[in-house]
Formats: structure tokens, C-alpha cells, sequence
């Protein structure tokens, strides 16, 4: 959709045809979060939409790690929350403005159905039906990942990206939750595997799974309710995350963007803003080069580069998360370093006390706030520049008894 917007912006005359498989407003999942990097790109884009955008957006403001049994631990940065639904819908507003065909409820399964277009944008997703008519050229790589988690809604107002972590009788459970418009915020709950089969996770009606996770979380929601968009006598969709890889992002006149091209695991935020940049990649080297092959390889050529690290991040960042018993033994302000450190390569392979260690001593020495295995290993807040909380390395801790 943000493609054909900036497409039709850039030329008028283009005629472009946006085919959706659902009908007109569908969409899965609650809020999207974002940060002014986006709203950046947006504006540098299509004005109008961004303005549409940035007024329907909820700021939200630092962030809470929440470990029961411990006090909590703020931190700064800030960002926003929209509602997918809204942001969708101002979308669609904007590209039948500028002149772009939407047809809704058309699936494009194979491409004989387009086979006149000069070009094939395909952002069906990670299980892409297009990416499939070329899978000996693609060549697609899906891994999934280990830990359960499932998107569900609350009523109550979270003013800040809060990390909560619950222990039960088979392990812990957590949630990533912040705000994405007025009385309504994302609420992600993840665990291990071991831990949801142990809780009878998904083996009851759905009513009665919601009434479940919400006695583990009641300190949290204080009596509000969680929300899922699935119908109640029916089970949670439980998922298990989808890393995908693709050798090559166009193959003839398909080019892929979007989930279709890469997923980024949730825990770093990024997925959304991913894909526009690919929707603005795409546009920019088609108006940067004279023939389609070219401009496909130029934009397989930026993109995939451009992805390389931050799927590398995205990676460690669910496997710190698939290992949370091996961090969660140390008290808060340890732990907290810990999440903060979380897509460091350097800590996957040294004990995290070792590494601590590492960390503070160097503070020690030097003054500043960072280490060398920052430089190396790049421990990254959350979710990149714009949460950046000004947490100084911290000392060693000692596990928490």
C-alpha cells in the first residue's frame, strides 16, 4: 500500500493495482510501535499520510522491567503506538486519493493472474504464495523459533513499554505491552515451550485460557481484561515466530518487500518500519535507473544489505529471550543491563557474569558509559537509537536469591 502511494506521488500516470486477500479494514494483530525515524521517513515520503499518521499516534514515554519479586526498574527513550487497524485504514484513504485501484477480497495465488504488469510488488507475507512460483530462485530459509507467544489487547493504559515477568509452577511467563491508542494497548505474552504445555496453554477454549493468563498478570492489568480478536469458544492462536531469509529478493519481475522479503523478531520492534523502507527503497531505484533489471538488482543489492544486520539482531534478541532462565537469576538492576545488552553477540558466548565484569571494569577505567564489547558486540537498547535510556554500564551483580 505505502509503495503505491509513493509511487503515484512520484508519477501520476503510473497505474497501479493493489490486490488485498481480505476485505476492505481487515487486519491481525493490535498497535504498531514506532519511533521519529519513521516519522522522518514518512514525511520525506508523502506528507499527508505522515501528518495522518503522527496525529493518530500515542506517544508513549520510557520503559518498565517488571520482574515479580523485585521492585521495578524505569528507564528512558520513548516512542509511539497506532492502532493497525487505523493506520491501515489511512492508507488505503490516501492511495484512493492519489488515483490507486484497491480491489479487496482478490488473491493473487498465482502469477498468470497479473501476467500483464511490467511489475510484481509481492508483500503477501512469510508464507508468501508468490515467493513459492519462484522458490528455486529465492531460495526462502524459515526457521522457527523455540518460545510461544500470542498478540492480544487490554484496556488498560500502558504509558510506557513495559516488560513484565511472572514465575509459575512450570516456569516464567512475560509480556511486552505499551499503548496504541486512547484505553487500548498491545499486550504480547511469550514463554517457553516447556512452560505453556506445562500451564495447559492452549488445550482449553479460549475464554478460559484469557481468564487464566489474566490471574498470572492481575498485579499488572489491577482488573482489566485481555482481548483477542479470535472468536471465544475457539483456541488461542498461539504462534511459534517464523525467522525467514531469502537468497535473492527479485527474481524476472517479482521483487518481494516486506515479510515476504525478511521477518524481524518482535522483540526489537521493527517490523513495520522495515517494511516501508523497503516500500521506499523500491520506489527510489525505479526512479534512479532507466531498465527494471538494474533497478531490481540495485534494490536487492540495498536492501538485503541494509537487513543483514538488523536480522542478525533480531535473531539474538529472540534467543536471549528463549534463554531467559540463564539471566533472570540476577537481581534487576543486573537483569536490566542484561535485556538492555540483549543482542550482543558477546554475550551469547561468555557467562553473562563474565561479561558483566568485563563491562563494569571497563566503565572503571575509562570513565565512560559504554565498553569496548559495545563496539564489538554492539549491546543495543531494545528497540535502536530512539530508546536510548542513558543506562551507564552497570556493575556485576550477584544473583538473586
Amino acid at each position: 500500500m505505502y509503495f503505491a502511494i509513493v509511487m503515484k506521488r512520484r508519477d501520476p500516470n503510473h497505474e497501479i493495482v493493489v490486490h488485498e486477500r481480505n476485505p476492505a479494514g481487515t487486519t491481525h494483530g493490535w498497535g504498531v510501535v514506532f519511533w521519529d525515524d519513521l516519522l522522518a521517513t514518512l514525511r520525506a515520503n508523502d506528507p499527508d499520510s505522515a501528518q495522518a499518521i503522527a496525529d493518530a499516534a500515542v506517544p508513549w514515554s520510557g520503559q518498565v522491567v517488571d520482574v515479580e519479586g523485585q521492585p521495578p526498574l524505569h528507564a528512558g527513550g520513548g516512542g509511539y503506538g497506532i492502532c493497525r487497524r487505523r493506520l491501515l485504514q489511512i492508507l488505503i484513504e490516501r492511495a484512493l486519493a492519489l488515483g490507486v485501484e484497491l480491489r479487496f477480497e482478490s488473491e493473487i495465488s498465482d502469477l498468470s493472474q497479473v501476467a500483464d504488469a511490467d511489475l510484481i510488488v509481492a508483500a503477501d507475507g512469510v508464507a508468501s504464495q508468490l515467493r513459492r512460483h519462484r522458490a528455486d530462485r529465492f531460495r526462502p530459509q524459515i526457521e522457527a523459533g523455540r518460545n510461544k507467544y500470542i498478540w492480544l489487547a487490554t484496556t488498560q493504559r500502558f504509558p510506557s513499554f513495559t516488560f513484565g515477568f511472572v514465575p509459575t509452577r512450570a516456569g516464567w511467563v512475560w509480556f511486552h505491552a505499551y499503548s496504541f491508542k486512547e484505553g487500548m494497548s498491545t499486550f504480547i505474552v511469550e514463554c517457553a515451550p516447556e512452560t505453556w504445555n506445562g500451564l495447559g496453554l492452549g488445550t482449553m477454549p479460549a475464554d478460559a485460557e484469557l481468564r487464566v493468563l489474566e490471574s498470572l498478570f492481575a498485579k499488572h492489568l489491577d482488573g482489566h481484561a485481555l482481548i483477542s480478536r479470535d472468536g471465544h469458544d475457539t483456541r488461542l492462536p498461539w504462534l511459534s515466530f517464523r525467522m525467514l531469509a531469502n537468497r535473492t529478493w527479485r527474481a524476472d519481475n517479482v521483487v518481494l518487500i516486506g515479510d515476504a522479503a525478511h521477518t524481524t523478531h518482535f522483540t526489537i520492534g521493527s517490523g513495520t518500519r522495515l517494511a516501508i523502507d523497503d516500500a521506499t527503497a523500491l520506489a527510489s531505484v525505479l526512479g534512479e535507473h532507466d531498465s527494471l533489471p538494474h533497478a531490481l538488482d540495485a534494490y536487492d543489492h540495498r536492501r538485503r544489505r541494509a537487513l543483514a544486520r538488523v536480522q542478525r539482531d533480531a535473531r539474538l534478541s529472540a534467543e536471549w529471550f528463549e534463554n531467559l532462565p540463564r539471566y533472570i537469576r540476577y537481581n534487576a538492576p543486573t537483569f536490566l543491563t542484561l535485556l538492555l545488552a540483549r543482542r550482543s553477540r558477546l554475550l551469547k558466548r561468555m557467562p553473562a557474569r563474565t561479561y558483566l565484569y568485563l563491562r563494569g571494569h571497563y566503565t572503571k577505567l575509562t570513565g565512560r558509559g559504554g565498553s569496548p564489547l559495545a563496539r564489538i558486540g554492539r549491546p543495543a537498547h531494545p528497540f535502536g537509537p530512539k530508546a536510548d535510556c542513558g543506562i551507564s554500564g552497570a556493575e556485576p551483580g550477584t544473583p538473586h536469591r
